[in-house]
C-alpha cells in the first residue's frame, strides 16, 4: 500500500512538472510571437514613414491629372513623374486620411521637396493654375520657332535663342549625348518636338524648352536605338536626318521611302543633295532653288560637303524620325516632286531615268 501510494505521488508530480514545462514552453513562445508582431510591426512602420518622406525634386515637375482618374492613377502619375516615392503606400495612406475622394484633376506644378501633406492639399484644392496652348509646327526651325512664341508675347526672342544654346538641361541623356560639332548653329535644333502644347501662364523661355524636350524624351522609341545601331548611326544622327526628310517630304507614305534613298547615298559616299538643307542656310523658303544658291558656301549645303550637316535643319515629327529608324530598303537614288498638287514624288534609280521624270514634272512633255 505504501508502495502504491508513493508511486501515485511520484506520477503526480511528473505531471505538475510536465505541466508546468509546457506552460513555460507555451509562454515563451507567447512572448517570442509577441516580439514577432513587433518587430515586423516596427519594420513596416518604419518602410511605410521611409516611402512617405518627401522627394526632393529637380526643378520644376508637371503633372497632368486626367478628368475621371482613380486613386491608384494619380498616385502611379505621382511616382512616375518622382513626386512620390512609392504609388500603393501614398494611396493607402490617403484612404486612411480619408481624402481621396477630394483630389480633383488638372494640371500641377510641383517643386522644392512637396510633403505628402501638402501634395494632397494642393489635389484637393484643384488646379487654378491658368495656361496658355501654343503649336509648333512639324518642320518648324529653332528661328521659326523662336519668331512665333515671340509673336504670342511668350518668349522674348533672343533669351529663348540663348537658352537654346545655353540653358542646363543636362537632366535629360540624349541633351548630354548631343556632340559639340564646329558650325552646328542651334544645340537643341531638332529636339524641340512639335506638338501643341500647354503651359502655365507665364511660363519663362527655360521652362518652355523643359516642356518639349520632355515631349521629345516621351516620343523617342527604345527600339529606335538598336535599329540605329545596324546602321551605325547615332540618335542624334538620326534627329539630323530625320529633319532632312521632314522637310523634303509632305507625304508620310513617302518618308521611309525618301529615308531610303538618303541611306543608299550614305553607303555609296554620295553628297546627300537635299535642296532643304540650302533653304536652311538661305534662312527662308524658296520655291525655286538656283545653281547659284547650291553653291553657297556653308557647312550645312550637302550640294558641296558629304555627310550628315553639323547638325538638323528642323523639328522633325514622329513620322520622320521612324522612317529614319526604319526606313524603305530600295534601288533609289533620285526623286523629284510631281508638281501635279498631290505633293508626291517620282522615284528613280539611275540618273538618265531622273532626268526623264524630272521633264515630265515640269511639264516638258
Amino acid at each position: 500500500m505504501r508502495k502504491d501510494r508513493e508511486d501515485r505521488q511520484a506520477f503526480s508530480g511528473e505531471r505538475t512538472h510536465s505541466r508546468k514545462r509546457r506552460s513555460g514552453i507555451l509562454l515563451k513562445g507567447l512572448i517570442g510571437f509577441l516580439l514577432l508582431i513587433l518587430v515586423v510591426g516596427g519594420v513596416g512602420t518604419y518602410y511605410v514613414y521611409q516611402q512617405l518622406k518627401p522627394v526632393t525634386l529637380a526643378g520644376e515637375i508637371e503633372v497632368e491629372i486626367p478628368s475621371g482618374s482613380s486613386l491608384s492613377s494619380i498616385a502611379n502619375k505621382l511616382e512616375e513623374k518622382g513626386v512620390i516615392k512609392n504609388a500603393t503606400v501614398f494611396s493607402y495612406y490617403v484612404r486612411y486620411e480619408g481624402t481621396g475622394a477630394t483630389l480633383k484633376a488638372g494640371t500641377y506644378q510641383f517643386s522644392g521637396s512637396p510633403t505628402v501633406s501638402s501634395l494632397i492639399d494642393t489635389l484637393s484644392k484643384g488646379s487654378k493654375a491658368e495656361v496658355v496652348r501654343f503649336t509648333i509646327p512639324e518642320g518648324w526651325n529653332v528661328t521659326q520657332i523662336a519668331q512665333g512664341l515671340a509673336e504670342k508675347g511668350l518668349i522674348d526672342r533672343e533669351k529663348f535663342l540663348k537658352e537654346v544654346n545655353e540653358g542646363d538641361f543636362s537632366q535629360f541623356d540624349f541633351v548630354s549625348a548631343i556632340p559639340k560639332k564646329e558650325g552646328r548653329k542651334y544645340r537643341l535644333e531638332g529636339y524641340l518636338f512639335p506638338e501643341t502644347y500647354e503651359v502655365k501662364k507665364g511660363a519663362d523661355e527655360h521652362e518652355i524648352i523643359l516642356t518639349m524636350l520632355r515631349q521629345f524624351e516621351k516620343e523617342w522609341k527604345p527600339e529606335w536605338n538598336e535599329e540605329l545601331k545596324k546602321r551605325n548611326m547615332t540618335p542624334d544622327d538620326a534627329v539630323n536626318l530625320a529633319s532632312i526628310v521632314e522637310r523634303e517630304v509632305v507625304n508620310d507614305k513617302e518618308r521611309p521611302t525618301v529615308a531610303g534613298i538618303f541611306y543608299n547615298r550614305i553607303r555609296d559616299n554620295w553628297k546627300l543633295q537635299s535642296c532643304a538643307t540650302v533653304q536652311f542656310v538661305l534662312g527662308k523658303q524658296r520655291d525655286v532653288i538656283t545653281f547659284k544658291d547650291l553653291e553657297v558656301e556653308s557647312p550645312y549645303n550637302t550640294y558641296i560637303h558629304e555627310g550628315l550637316p553639323p547638325g538638323p535643319i528642323a523639328s522633325p515629327g514622329r513620322a520622320s524620325l521612324d522612317a529614319v529608324a526604319k526606313p524603305e530598303q530600295n534601288d533609289y537614288f533620285f526623286f523629284v516632286t510631281k508638281k501635279d498638287g498631290t505633293q508626291e514624288h517620282y522615284f528613280s534609280k539611275t540618273f538618265a531615268e531622273h532626268a526623264s521624270k524630272n521633264a515630265k514634272s515640269q511639264g516638258s512633255w
